[in-house]
């Protein structure tokens, strides 16, 4: 039985919390099959990261290039890319895909830091994403990413300048205050008109905030979330899915040191229908 794939440019995290882990183990938890190239290599445990050692451009395109030739991609999930470099090659490789597949969606995560913090790359991390925000279907910032992003503090503001490049944002509340997580869903500039930058937000989700803190929980649900589209879920019905599969996920989450837990993932893999 053939499996829709899913290419993935991320970082490696030798701790197996975040990172490429995280997106494979999600994607194919999904039902889907995961394509994953390492856009930089990391130190870091489940807590800090120590250092980032981007990958060569060259060779991520030629990674690619070897994928794309023989293998049907349904969608493209982008985590850290380490360099402007990467970025730019990342986006000739989606050029190209789309040249074949107009349609083909594209989820990018814009990991900026770490949930600590700690830099993930050694250049502007805003900056290098520059090429690849135009070229998304969905962004899934959290609360201090879509502020980083977009320099504004108002959700309705963020949303309004990330979606001049993206066709969906959803802004992921997790960074917030209080026993609710709110995660919005905002669709492109065809829903908004006017003075009325609320109507863009399509819909929202509350999720009951759980205890502890948690190692990948963005990679795990921006990846979800690209396997559903890859086979074949409407936008609507893949964030919906993913969110909640990644919520259990994150109830079903487990120790690996002391620190940020691990979600459990497979704890929901699914079979391919």
């Amino acid at each position: 039985m053939k499996r829709a794939c899913v290419l993935v440019f991320a970082g490696l995290d030798p701790s197996g919390g975040a990172g490429l882990h995280a997106d494979i183990m999600a994607i194919a938890a999904q039902g889907a099959h995961p394509l994953a190239i390492a856009s930089t290599l990391t130190v870091q445990d489940n807590d800090r990261v120590q250092a980032v050692h981007p990958v060569a451009a060259s060779l991520i395109r030629h990674q690619a290039q070897v994928l794309l030739d023989k293998i049907d991609i349904a969608a493209v999930k982008i985590g850290i890319v380490g360099s402007r470099a990467n970025a730019e090659v990342i986006a000739e490789v989606i050029a190209t895909l789309r040249a074949r597949h107009p349609a083909v969606p594209v989820v990018l995560d814009p990991v900026l830091a770490s949930g600590h913090g700690d830099a993930l790359s050694r250049e502007d991390a805003v900056a290098m994403l520059g090429s690849l925000r135009g070229l998304a279907t969905l962004i899934t910032p959290n609360l201090p990413e879509a502020l980083a992003l977009t320099g504004q503090t108002d959700l309705q503001a963020q949303a309004a300048r990330m979606l001049e490049q993206s066709q969906h944002v959803l802004i992921k509340g997790g960074h917030g205050v209080g026993d609710t997580i709110i995660n919005s869903w905002f669709q492109g500039a065809s829903a908004m008109t006017g003075d009325g930058l609320s109507r863009a937000q399509t819909r929202e989700w509350k999720w009951p905030r759980l205890p502890g803190e948690f190692h990948g929980s963005g990679c795990t649900l921006a990846s979800a979330i690209a396997a559903l589209l890859a086979r074949g879920a409407t936008m609507e019905g893949a964030l919906n899915e993913a969110q909640t599969w990644c919520q259990a996920s994150l109830a079903a989450a487990y120790s690996i040191a002391s620190g940020q837990l691990i979600p459990g993932r497979f704890n929901h893999q699914k079979e391919n229908a």
